[in-house]
């Protein structure tokens, strides 16, 4: 993300100017929480109401931000990061359910690496399907907006083009949603070819019906007295710039679709290969900030991120086994659960055997740990943070692993050791012995694995 060194002060004095000019009183801000916006200017009544006092507070979320303390101007600017305000919509549930939504937010837009500086809720049967808060709130945004300093609003929840584009007209900053968030931490965190370009073109599918055009002044035709409606076949307003841009997203789109498709192949043959070879397959999957990278790289030392999206859920439906991983000091574990195997189901994910890793135990409220271990069947709990419960992982790992099976006696002579060796991979041995002719080997195996012992089988006496 980029940072905006705007001068926040004057941008919001002659904010204020323009905004009484264009929406005279409507664009007065509110004194507090506890004034109702003018009535005739904005209407109370939209559909089915809530309590009035409690559609009249915009909530504030305490302890979200992250913004650093005891630094000279200075060192502000050098250290400044993407500021946010986060804004929420509370349709259901109850208030702590809502509150916990914007926490989860707030550590999304961390994770992104912005500088969360305030958390607001507003309490609506439904959102407003002009601009998601309602007039009167997102004025009151705008002035939270302006007397923080952000530069950025992060809504919890999607937002239609045309409601990101009205509060974005109000609070005069850039206006994104929880889906646009996540893109921009996928595209950070995409490492492979195929993850970056899966990620583009979700990020450009999304753009798409989210381009902002400006009229007639940014058309896009010949210059001169062309531009003034001479010219046969020149006549009209030309080609506009969100039209250019729409064209050249679309043509981008069919392009990342052509090289994901020939990506595909190349993953689809290694996948085969391991198939082939009879190597089990485990796949890590999780809702975000679970601890999936911690884990796997306390559990083989890898040091890497894990590709977090498209290519990796086809993978979770060629598994063996799958290790859900959950933080277990989030206020709401089990509704995580549920969110991710929905969209595991989507690829398969849900005839995998699953082990549910309860991640963050070190920080867990221990009644929420033992809440988990009784609802759910395979349930582990582990800290990636200091490696407690991950030994107990690994043997569970290895017994819920799919094991040979099929039951062999072979006599593998001695010039013949490239397949001792692949038994003691591969298979389960259960008696050797070294005689005269080779080595005599009694051991459960695989089915791609038994065809190449065939020609070395005992036969029975």
């Amino acid at each position: 993300m980029t940072s905006n060194h705007t001068n926040h002060t004057s941008d919001s004095a002659r904010g204020s100017d323009r905004e009484r000019h264009l929406f005279g009183t409507r664009a007065t801000a509110l004194a507090d929480g506890d004034h109702e916006p003018d009535e005739a200017a904005y209407p109370l009544y939209d559909g089915d109401q809530l309590e009035r006092e409690e559609r009249a507070a915009l909530r504030r979320v305490q302890g979200l931000s992250t913004e650093l303390e005891d630094i000279t101007e200075v060192e502000y600017r050098q250290l400044r990061l993407e500021r946010v305000v986060l804004a929420g919509v509370w349709t259901e549930g109850s208030a702590d359910d809502a509150e916990n939504s914007i926490r989860e937010l707030a550590a999304l837009a961390e994770t992104a690496g912005s500088t969360v500086l305030e958390g607001v809720i507003q309490r609506r049967q439904r959102p407003d399907p002009a601009t998601w808060l309602g007039k009167g709130k997102a004025v009151e945004l705008r002035d939270i907006v302006a007397a923080e300093g952000a530069d950025t609003v992060i809504c919890d929840g999607e937002l239609a083009p045309s409601q990101r584009r009205a509060l974005e007209d109000v609070v005069k900053v850039k206006v994104i949603d929880r889906t646009a968030l996540i893109l921009d931490i996928f595209a950070q965190h995409a490492k492979s070819r195929e993850g970056r370009a899966q990620v583009e073109l979700a990020q450009l599918q999304y753009l798409l019906p989210r381009l902002r055009g400006w009229g007639e002044s940014m058309s896009r035709q010949a210059g001169g007295r062309v531009a003034g409606g001479e010219g046969i076949g020149s006549r009209g307003p030309g080609e506009t710039k969100i039209e250019l841009d729409r064209r050249r997203i679309n043509t981008k789109i069919a392009k990342l679709r052509r090289d994901i498709k020939g990506m595909k192949t190349s993953r689809d043959t290694r996948r085969q290969s391991r198939r082939v070879g009879g190597v089990p397959s485990v796949a890590i999957a999780g809702y975000t900030n679970a601890g999936k990278c911690s884990l796997l790289n306390r559990l083989t030392g890898a040091g890497v991120l894990v590709e977090a999206f498209r290519s990796t859920l086809e993978e979770v439906g060629d598994s063996d086994l799958l290790l859900h991983v959950v933080d277990g000091s989030h206020p709401d574990p089990e509704g995580q659960i549920t969110a991710v195997r929905e969209v595991l189901a989507e690829v398969g994910g849900d005839q995998i055997k699953e082990i549910i890793v309860v991640n963050k135990a070190d920080i867990a409220d221990p009644e929420v740990l033992d809440r988990l271990h009784r609802h759910e069947k395979h349930c582990v709990t582990v800290s990636a943070r200091t490696g407690a419960g991950l030994e107990e992982l690994r043997a569970l790992i290895a017994h819920e692993l799919p094991k040979p099976d099929i039951e062999v006696e072979v006599l593998v002579p001695y010039d013949r050791g490239d397949l001792i060796s692949r038994l003691h991979d591969e298979a389960e041995i259960l008696e050797s012995e070294h005689v005269a002719e080779g080595t005599r080997v009694r051991a459960k195996v695989t089915p791609t694995m038994e065809p190449d012992l065939v020609a070395y089988a005992v036969v029975a006496s």
